[in-house]
């Protein structure tokens, strides 16, 4: 099997921006009927947020050091979420229309920033133009095959019935494409293509599973890979996704399973149940150490290198709870998943405001506004350790492409390093309330023999005598981080 994913994205800090709640531009109308800023999120309102907002935020992303931008839709849309298409072509006014999306990927692109949109393929709204004439003319409509009717007149406004229609999760407001109707998939490949044109670096791919017309997605990578060989191409599948990941659809998926994995370990018994009852990762069990390293190592053996390399690893998004209202407001339980996500193999990416200490339970809780007229109420010292994780793995190669390996997994303790040619990371996290003493054998590693190992998260090093027993004492709900030089002997691990 032969598997090519961007190389970009190995080196990636990715940022995901729900638009409407980001950031309100200076130049954003000021007479629009809009929710107050700090109001908490309804799901009819519109806050206001926009592109142009974004790119007024640029040196705020970069300073932490992200270097690339889920943006959840951009397209027009009657829904502060954009998810009910109206206008493929045409990105929303309320967020600066195609001149925000311009000014965006032209100011991101001179940070050498990445910019990547949502696309929503399976079903469009009940203003998508061929549905609308469908709805005004009936089975007359020369569009009656574009979606998959059962009888006349629709009810498409009538909640009291269901939709006489396909519609996504039988939702009226979201009419389900007939995706096997050519002039259906001609239309959405071209969408796929006219964007790439226009320099996005890739799609997030919405419900890609609720496409079961064969070679769709096959044909979609084709033509937008055609256009620009490097596109960033990302399905959201919730589950373990072999089938999407053979090379031949997506470069990665959304790693959710990840997300499970690091709710039951680094969250634990403070875990909030009720904030995962319902969502595409649940259930999420409790995890010790062993319980975690199997999970993590499985993931890591499931697809080929190459794609485990661009995973698209996340705590939580815009479908989820945030990982700290999950956690019951636990900060070091973010912390410490942060970090490991930072060292995991993949593409780490914060939702926008974890970084600060956002909450939010179930949606559209999880879809606050960014308080930036409230900096007392940041959590700094989040920030900062969210800031100083992503420089280090920016600081060493092998913590983007380096080999992985479990070192111990016992009660409480998780030890995990990154290596390659020249340098290696250990990272012992302890999730208990106790100080843990471990012992660990290194000599499974290629360290060379008089190599000191510096502690990367405090000011000392630590001398090893030749590549014998590392001991190591691993503060309370906390970690340790250290990183040395490398000879290799031989080419191990994944």
């Amino acid at each position: 099997m032969n598997v090519t994913t961007p190389e970009w994205v190995k080196d990636a800090i990715f940022y995901q921006i729900f638009p409407d709640r980001f950031a309100r531009s200076a130049r954003a109308s000021t007479v629009l009927h809009l929710e107050p800023w700090d109001a908490p999120p309804t799901f009819h309102g519109f806050k206001g947020g926009d592109l142009f907002g974004i790119v007024e935020r640029l040196d705020y992303l970069q300073d932490l050091g992200v270097t690339a931008i889920y943006l959840n839709p951009v397209f027009q849309s009657t829904a502060n979420h954009r998810y009910h298409t109206f206008d493929y072509f045409r990105v929303d006014p309320l967020l600066g229309g195609d001149e925000g999306l311009n000014a965006l990927l032209e100011a991101a692109h001179a940070r050498d920033m990445r910019v990547i949109l949502d696309g929503v393929f399976n079903h469009a709204s009940r203003g998508f133009f061929q549905f609308n004439h469908l709805l005004e003319n009936g089975p007359a409509s020369p569009y009656r095959e574009w979606f998959v009717v059962h009888d006349f007149p629709l009810h498409a406004y009538d909640e009291h019935r269901p939709p006489n229609y396909e519609a996504w999760w039988n939702l009226h407001a979201l009419p389900k494409f007939n995706h096997h109707n050519p002039q259906v998939r001609e239309f959405l490949w071209h969408v796929g293509e006219y964007w790439t044109r226009q320099g996005i670096d890739g799609w997030r791919l919405d419900v890609p599973g609720e496409i079961t017309v064969p070679g769709f997605w096959e044909e979609f990578r084709r033509r937008v890979k055609s256009i620009n060989p490097d596109a960033y191409l990302v399905g959201e599948i919730w589950h373990h996704a072999d089938e999407w990941l053979r090379g031949d659809r997506f470069d990665a998926v959304m790693n959710y399973p990840l997300t499970r994995a690091c709710l039951g370990f680094f969250v634990g018994e403070r875990m909030d149940t009720h904030l995962v009852e319902g969502v595409g990762y649940a259930p999420v069990p409790l995890l010790d150490a062993p319980g975690f390293a199997h999970e993590v190592d499985h993931l890591l053996a499931r697809y080929p290198p190459d794609i485990i390399l661009v995973q698209f690893n996340l705590l939580d998004s815009h479908d989820t709870a945030r990982f700290l209202t999950i956690a019951r407001g636990d900060t070091t339980a973010l912390k410490l998943a942060w970090l490991f996500l930072v060292i995991c193999p993949g593409t780490p990416c914060i939702y926008y405001g974890d970084e600060i200490g956002l909450e939010g339970g179930r949606d559209p809780d999880c879809r606050r506004a960014f308080p930036w007229g409230r900096p007392e109420s940041w959590n700094q010292d989040i920030r900062e350790w969210f800031q100083r994780a992503i420089a280090l793995r920016k600081h060493y190669p092998a913590l983007r492409r380096g080999a992985y390996r479990t070192l111990y997994a016992h009660g409480n303790v998780y030890v995990c390093a990154r290596y390659d040619e020249h340098n290696v990371v250990i990272a012992a996290f302890n999730v208990g309330t106790s100080t843990a003493r471990v012992t660990l054998d290194i000599g499974e590693l290629p360290l060379a023999p008089a190599t000191a190992l510096q502690d990367l998260w405090e000011d000392r090093v630590m001398p090893l005598a030749g590549t014998g027993p590392l001991h190591l004492e691993v503060p309370p709900r906390g970690v340790r981080l250290l990183g040395g030089e490398m000879r290799l002997r031989a080419r191990e691990g994944r």
